[in-house]
């Protein structure tokens, strides 16, 4: 009986460390290995309409605007680019520092919402309303919250539209702090990125993030805006990008130079229902998407305690250390590498720890995927 048991556990364990290993070399390796394929000395074909939704935040505005007006195109003196920024029903003081700034920006303007839009929850209504004014065709998304990591980030955003893409994912870092909880926050969002820049890289992208986010003018118009979701406080990102990808319309941009960083959760309840908030989109995704992403976490959170398990059975524990040792070896590899690309390199002494505490974390906000968001910014 035990040995039947033994048995079983090995060949499961052996099953959940191979889908684990696939995962890797098919997938995440991408971002490991990623390289640039457009010549970042290259002028921007097109203009850019940068679009920033705001809602009370005007100590961010002042702190982060300055910078996303103060960007540079390789061998353009002239902004090549607009900013709107859409004050959406804001109690503070915002709409008095967005005045005060219009006269020395020329390529600036905002947008005064002053009545909340009724069944539409969360800054759909204020983006589609960002979007509706632009100018240009290309359009840059990102937050109030947000820093660009150098005056050339909406550059390379900007020629990642070359060869006739419509989408453009970029990545969103936190901002590096002491502290047990900014590790966990900013690998949890290493560990997304890492998942959603990779598939996307491979030709399936699932989502962006609308913090570092681009797409055409016309596609948003050719989907009809979110229609589709715009009941949910959610998915202004995600779900329209899920529904938007193709295989081919979507590029990739990752470079230092093209991030853009925002101040972390300082407790870990607003952290935990940030995450709750947006984890509840997921459902919503196509069939495809989320069997690729649920099985991946299955295997995820069952490789450690097929390993547990499938160690009791001992004639056959020294090709459970082997298989472990392979991927623990290949996971390492990628890891460090991917790290590196997406400037995360501080945590890959930590890396081990925090992928043991994924298990934990899928434990918590699995069950947000059962529960309706919130609606609300």
């Amino acid at each position: 009986m035990l040995y039947n048991l033994g048995l079983i556990a090995f060949y499961c364990f052996a099953t959940i460390a191979g889908l684990q290993i696939l995962y890797y070399l098919i997938f995440f390796s991408r971002v490991a290995f990623y390289r640039r394929t457009f010549d970042n000395d290259h002028e921007p074909e097109q203009k850019c309409s940068v679009i920033i939704c705001a809602k009370d935040e005007e100590m961010n505005l002042q702190r982060n605007l300055p910078s996303v007006l103060q960007q540079r195109f390789h061998g353009v003196k002239d902004p090549a680019y607009e900013v709107i920024v859409v004050n959406d029903n804001s109690e503070d003081d915002s709409k008095y520092y967005l005045r005060s700034i219009e006269p020395g920006y020329p390529h600036y303007r905002h947008i005064e919402i002053m009545q909340p839009a009724k069944f539409i929850p969360g800054k759909k209504y204020p983006l589609s309303m960002g979007i509706r004014g632009a100018n240009y065709e290309n359009l840059v998304l990102t937050d109030a919250d947000c820093k660009p990591s150098s005056t050339y980030w909406l550059s390379f955003m900007s020629q990642g539209f070359a060869d006739g893409k419509e989408i453009v994912l970029g990545y969103s870092p936190y901002i590096k702090k002491p502290g047990l909880l900014n590790k966990v926050i900013r690998y949890e969002t290493y560990f997304s990125a890492l998942q959603y820049l990779s598939f996307a890289l491979s030709g399936v992208t699932y989502m962006g993030v609308g913090r570092n986010l681009a797409y055409k003018r016309e596609l948003f118009f050719r989907l009809k805006g979110f229609t589709a979701h715009h009941h949910l406080a959610s998915g202004d990102d995600d779900l329209f990008v899920n529904a938007a990808a193709t295989s081919k319309n979507v590029g990739v941009v990752i470079d230092k130079k093209a991030f853009t960083y925002s101040e972390p959760k300082t407790s870990w309840r607003s952290w935990f229902l940030q995450k709750t908030r947006h984890m509840s989109t997921g459902k919503h995704y196509r069939f495809s998407h989320k069997f690729l992403l649920g099985l991946f976490s299955m295997s995820h959170f069952l490789f450690y305690p097929l390993f547990i398990a499938a160690m009791f059975y001992h004639p056959l524990w020294m090709y459970t250390l082997g298989i472990f040792g392979f991927k623990f070896l290949l996971q390492s590899v990628i890891t460090f590498l991917a790290m590196r690309k997406l400037d995360e390199s501080d945590l890959f002494k930590f890396s081990w720890f925090m992928d043991l505490f994924m298990l934990l974390y899928y434990l918590i906000f699995t069950p947000a995927l059962l529960f309706k968001s919130k609606n609300k910014w």
